[in-house]
């Protein structure tokens, strides 16, 4: 793919600096079966873009990323063999993040959940929005976290931590994710542009190959914790999607109720 063929995020390209943004702003940047498959792409191809040396992911509009697309969550508790087709793409998308040579910001302009905290924590600084929320409340759907954020939390914040995070699907304020060490600056949304734009252009000023191969070398053990556990992680959540819990969460979300879990 090329820069020009993504639909559902967008590129721009300013001194060096390659902006990526996630282009559903009426769905709060919602997930979608093409997003998700572009998102396995665009590391790749903005790795080997030569007009940049730097990257910022953020989304549109008022949030960065609200997790999985309801319709298409529903799509594959209809057709299960669907989610079957996703297990890959949702490892490269983690991957091509982490393996991403050029160093990556995440400009968290509102709520990271789920997906969107894993996409959040595949960048290599986090400047949030004090307003924004961050959490992974796959358990709260009756998922699996399998689609990164098991893979990354506890090499971030240690076991305790993350597994707290992740059994209770609980979510955090900016501020709260700083104190813990997974946002780096939280910032209101008046300086949010100004502090990504300080940050961005720095790198990009920087000694290129320092920066990439530090980042590379640094990537090594997060690289290694991810691919030892997300193929375990994968088949899990695929193997949760099949449960009538999955089933009843995101039936009780499209009615506005609160859910009634059976263990099943």
């Amino acid at each position: 793919m090329k820069l020009q063929d993504f639909k559902s995020l967008s590129v721009s390209i300013k001194d060096r600096v390659a902006t990526v943004t996630l282009e559903r702003p009426d769905m709060l940047n919602a997930v979608g079966r093409e997003m998700h498959t572009e998102l396995k792409h665009i590391f790749r191809v903005i790795a080997d873009d030569p007009d940049s040396d730097v990257v910022v992911l953020t989304g549109a509009g008022r949030a960065f990323c609200a997790g999985g697309d309801l319709e298409w969550l529903q799509s594959m508790i209809d057709n299960p063999a669907e989610f079957n087709g996703i297990i890959e793409e949702a490892k490269g998308i983690v991957f091509s993040m982490l393996e991403l040579p050029k160093p990556m910001i995440c400009r968290m302009n509102g709520d990271a959940i789920g997906l969107g905290a894993t996409l959040a924590l595949g960048c290599d600084i986090i400047v949030a929005v004090d307003t924004a929320r961050f959490g992974d409340p796959h358990v709260r759907v009756g998922l699996v976290a399998g689609d990164g954020a098991a893979a990354i939390l506890p090499h971030v914040v240690g076991y305790m931590r993350a597994k707290e995070l992740l059994l209770t699907g609980d979510m955090l304020t900016a501020d709260e994710a700083r104190q813990m060490g997974l946002i780096n600056h939280v910032v209101p949304a008046a300086e949010l542009d100004a502090k990504v734009a300080a940050l961005s252009n720095k790198l990009a000023r920087g000694a290129t190959q320092a920066i990439r191969y530090t980042k590379i070398a640094v990537n090594m053990g997060l690289r290694k914790f991810a691919q030892e556990r997300m193929d375990v992680l994968m088949a899990y959540e695929a193997l949760s999607n099949r449960s009538a819990d999955h089933a009843e969460a995101v039936a009780a979300f499209r009615e506005k109720r609160k859910p009634q879990f059976t263990g099943r």
